[in-house]
């Protein structure tokens, strides 16, 4: 089973991604920046980019906008 997560950004739609893809126990995450407001999060510090990236990745995944494809 493959299921897409999405964050529900406009630019999805838009350019055609996912947040993620997740096929049985492998997850892949593509486009994912550390950007809010089109200001850079956390700049010059890439831990605080990385946690701000696996805290969206986190609220993609806690959201109910996974769709279920057969």
């Amino acid at each position: 089973m493959k299921k897409i997560v999405s964050s529900g950004e406009k630019w999805e739609d838009i350019v055609g991604y996912s947040r993620a893809v997740r096929v049985g126990n492998i997850i892949e995450v593509a486009g994912t920046t550390a950007v809010r407001n089109s200001e850079i999060v956390g700049k010059d510090d890439m831990y605080a980019q990385t946690k701000y990236i696996f805290e969206i990745i986190e609220k993609a995944y806690s959201t109910e906008q996974q769709k279920k494809i057969i």
